[in-house]
């Protein structure tokens, strides 16, 4: 399966990768409830056998068809095996409550063809998540429950600032469980460990290959680098066309407001799609001709696809770019003072618009930080002041007005008539340091994590060939 640039990540603790996921969803219930042991009972009569029933012959025999034709509905509270893996059992409900913690992130109506493919890949992926966890368990890999509940846990209040019980809550909400998504988390730590114990061993980087890189990247400094996201969908000459109907609907939904990650997790068939699709940052070079292409014309925050690549399409999402090391100029510290004149409910346009005049004629008269609160005293404005913020954190419409100004000098007045008239003024600035680029070491691993991610492909499609596998 080829793509991009993939990573499996795998030093990434899953609290992190989890953390990826629940940007679309959220919620919990206890893990799985054990069943109370069955004790052995002495001195215990054994009680009488029951009597033959009614339908039985002679001889005890129910002579029951061999081709039996039911009448009538099956109890629609009754969940049947969805499929069977290597006997054991992904039911209906294991299903239900797994596409639950995705659907429930998109905002957009899906249609019920989309529900449909959405619901085919979460069988899926609980097909591959149900091999991964037997490979693990065969090669006497276990994982506690308590290291599945702290992480839950952590997770929760990662995402939510809540404990786990706020989780569960959430999750029965929406129609999913703890259990489901304490799974996936197992799923997801015994395969890291699978793989460092059975493929990164024998993965082996040399000293000269990455001295070679480090070189290659000393060479293209100043050029461009992209920080990016991508959904890949494998296809073959015959389902090629069904497959690219199915990237160009997954644009169509993100587009309307669907969640990146949440579609990477879910549909990606690459091993990024364990980070939500994230490739990290790339150097266009690295990149197939057709991404490379339409991803040098694009912006932060821009989609694109599906491009088709070697073996599939793929959708690209431009997280963030920045040159070779080089420093980013959005990673300044910035001192700011914010001055801030508001409105009373129902003040006409006319009016707010000579109020904001005046505003931005008494912002001129003021010369540096030292002034500013004796000049807001006059003109009733109100003063906040912040001297520890990121440049990169300002939203991305005041961050080059805000980079352009000299120490002392204010911005345009903005806002409005309901949010007030303000301006940003620059008190001090600290530039960040020139970015040297990734350490040997950073970048040794990050050499075997990509040989880690190819073997581990083909690791689970020898799991899925071998596998026996039953539908319903």
């Amino acid at each position: 399966m080829t793509s991009a640039f993939r990573r499996l990540h795998v030093s990434t603790p899953v609290p992190l990768r989890l953390a990826l996921m629940l940007g679309l969803v959220l919620a919990g219930v206890p893990g799985p409830i054990t069943a109370p042991a069955v004790h052995a009972q002495e001195d215990v009569p054994a009680a009488p056998p029951p009597p033959p029933p009614a339908s039985t012959d002679a001889d005890g025999n129910l002579n029951l068809p061999n081709n039996p034709q039911f009448y009538g509905k099956m109890d629609p509270n009754h969940r049947h095996a969805t499929a069977i893996v290597n006997g054991e059992i992904i039911t209906g409900t294991d299903i239900d409550q797994r596409f639950a913690l995705f659907a429930n992130a998109n905002t957009g109506k899906i249609s019920p063809e989309e529900l449909e493919r959405l619901r085919a890949q979460v069988v899926r992926n609980l097909i591959d998540e149900t091999l991964e966890i037997q490979e693990a368990k065969a090669a006497d890999i276990t994982i506690d429950d308590d290291e599945v509940n702290q992480r839950f846990a952590y997770a929760a209040q990662q995402n939510m600032g809540k404990d786990a019980a706020a989780l569960e809550a959430y999750l029965t909400q929406i129609g999913s469980s703890a259990a489901s998504l304490k799974r996936q988390i197992r799923g997801e730590i015994a395969w890291q460990r699978l793989l460092r114990r059975n493929v990164q061993p024998y993965i082996n980087v040399s000293d000269s290959e990455v001295r070679e890189i480090m070189d290659r990247l000393k060479a293209s400094k100043g050029t461009e680098e992209y920080h990016l996201g991508e959904i890949y969908l494998a296809a073959n000459d015959e389902n090629r066309t069904q497959v690219l109907a199915n990237a160009d609907k997954i644009v169509e939904q993100l587009k309307k407001g669907g969640n990146f990650v949440g579609y990477a997790r879910q549909y990606s068939q690459a091993s990024t799609a364990a980070v939500g699709g994230d490739l990290g940052w790339i150097r266009l070079a690295q990149l197939p001709s057709a991404i490379a292409g339409t991803a040098a014309g694009m912006g932060p925050g821009q989609l694109a696809g599906p491009l088709e690549v070697s073996g599939g399409y793929s959708i690209i999402y431009v997280i963030d770019k920045r040159q070779v090391l080089t420093a980013d100029p959005r990673d300044a510290i910035l001192s700011l003072k914010q001055i801030s004149i508001s409105f009373k409910p129902g003040t006409p346009e006319r009016e707010a618009a000579a109020s904001a005049s005046a505003f931005a004629k008494a912002i001129k008269d003021i010369h540096g930080c030292g002034q500013v609160d004796a000049a807001a005293a006059r003109i009733g404005a109100t003063v906040v002041g912040n001297d520890q913020i990121k440049a990169r954190d300002l939203p991305v419409a005041l961050q080059q007005s805000v980079l352009k100004l000299a120490v002392g000098e204010a911005t345009p007045p903005f806002g409005s008539v309901e949010d007030g008239v303000r301006v940003l003024l620059l008190c001090g600035r600290d530039d960040p340091k020139v970015n040297n680029g990734p350490s040997f070491e950073q970048l040794q691993e990050q050499l075997e994590d990509d040989r880690v991610n190819k073997r581990a492909q083909t690791y689970l499609r020898d799991l899925r060939r071998d596998a026996v596998i039953e539908y319903n």
